[in-house]
């Protein structure tokens, strides 16, 4: 039977995987983000510096980033759906914990364990993508995934500001964190590790899903070695970690930097900081729905995610730039905006090399090159507090720091092969 064939007869019960990833990606995003409109008040109420801040978005990258290899590990040797539900539990918990802090040492404890909750989230996500979806489909759901991802916090800002006009906001982390106990009760009643045990999937969607026995549950014994002799792999977590340094501004400092930099009161922040996360999925969704048709066009998959990255990380650090030099917050912020819609034509074609690559592994490829993403995650909160610091205030450094961040990415994927398994290299 012809794949067009198949398609016509078969189940489309893999499609609801796609829609368990993106409310999840969703409720990750709301519970990471609300804490960028909360931070004024948190600051104002707990007595904390902008440096000491800075430390307290940190905390959650770098336990991100230090429990991402774990959690993608045991996606590959247990299955996504007990890692998944015991990740989501945790991290929920751990939101609502951050209301209930008292001062510094308390609100960086909480943060760097939410942030251990969340790690492993995405690369599980993605190893259920490798499970469940033929191999010509995974690239455009990572597009969708991230697309609403990216929206979940572009909507989080104005969602706050809404919530704070009914309580505290202590009380909005509560209710935040609430929400993910209703997402593991769903998941975990449909979600199986391999699409054989469902009972919705029928005989010819189980044929497109050829092979998807040796892609579930069972395969922690990962080749480190060739992992961390892999150039392809390395410059994978290099670009990640150049792709992360400026994105994370958009989920902690941006809201602070339109109220000071630019002088708008809260509300109107924002609605302005919508603008990169916004755009963003935007580009996420952009490139995921025509990285196929330009692979066609070029005749090679391989060279269709090495443009449209080189693209991407040369488009935002100019659009960066411009931001910079546009007076108007409200151009300036549709500047930043584009640079993260080209920041996010990376995005699809990186996880993608991580099916590609990774195959059965894909979950600690991928977690090892998000761990690289949150390292960046951590990095990049810590020192624009300090840069603030020694330039009196001076926003425009930062700025420039992370257009020059994004130039270097170009010099990576040139040399990136994203689709030659781990195994056969």
């Amino acid at each position: 039977m012809s794949a067009s064939q198949l398609a016509q007869k078969a189940t489309r019960a893999r499609y609801w995987v796609i829609v368990f990833a993106i409310t999840l990606s969703i409720l990750a995003y709301i519970d990471r983000v609300c804490i960028s409109m909360a931070a004024p008040n948190m600051m104002r109420d707990l007595g904390l510096s902008k440096v000491q801040m800075g430390y307290v978005f940190s905390a959650f990258a770098l336990a991100y980033a230090l429990f991402e290899i774990p959690g993608g590990w045991m996606g590959d040797a247990w299955g996504p759906k007990r890692v998944l539900v015991r990740i989501v539990l945790w991290w929920s918990f751990f939101t609502a914990a951050t209301g209930w802090v008292w001062n510094m040492a308390s609100l960086w404890g909480v943060r760097f364990l939410f942030g251990a909750g969340e790690a492993g989230c995405f690369p599980n996500l993605t190893k259920a993508f490798t499970t469940w979806l033929p191999q010509h489909e995974r690239v455009r759901a990572q597009g969708i995934m991230w697309t609403f991802a990216r929206w979940g916090g572009a909507f989080t800002p104005p969602l706050v500001i809404l919530v704070f006009d009914y309580m505290s906001w202590r009380q909005a982390f509560g209710l935040f964190g609430l929400l993910g106990l209703v997402w593991c009760a769903f998941f975990l009643r449909w979600f199986k590790d391999n699409p054989r045990d469902h009972k919705s999937v029928n005989g010819a969607e189980l044929a497109l899903l050829a092979g998807a026995e040796e892609m579930a549950a069972g395969h922690g014994d990962v080749p480190w070695k060739k992992l961390v002799s892999s150039r392809t792999v390395w410059l994978l977590w290099a670009q990640y970690f150049l792709l992360s340094y400026p994105w994370y501004f958009y989920i902690t400092w941006l809201p602070t930097y339109l109220q000071e930099f630019r002088g708008l009161d809260p509300r109107q922040a924002s609605h302005l900081a919508i603008f990169p996360l916004l755009l963003g999925g935007f580009g996420s969704l952009f490139c995921g729905l025509i990285s196929a048709r330009v692979a066609r066009r070029l005749g090679s998959t391989r060279t269709a995610r090495r443009l449209l990255a080189c693209i991407g990380f040369a488009g935002a650090g100019l659009l960066i730039i411009l931001s910079i030099n546009l007076k108007d917050p409200l151009w300036a912020m549709v500047a930043m905006g584009m640079a993260s819609f080209a920041n996010d034509l990376v995005m699809p074609g990186a996880w993608g090399a991580c099916m590609d690559v990774g195959g059965k592994y894909a979950g600690t490829l991928s977690g090892s090159m998000n761990m690289m993403g949150n390292l960046a995650g951590f990095a990049a909160p810590t020192v624009t507090g300090y840069v603030l610091r020694w330039t009196d205030g001076d926003w425009n450094v930062n700025l420039y720091i992370m257009a020059g961040v994004y130039l270097l990415g170009t010099l990576c994927w040139p040399f990136i092969d994203p689709v030659t398994p781990l195994e056969k290299g």
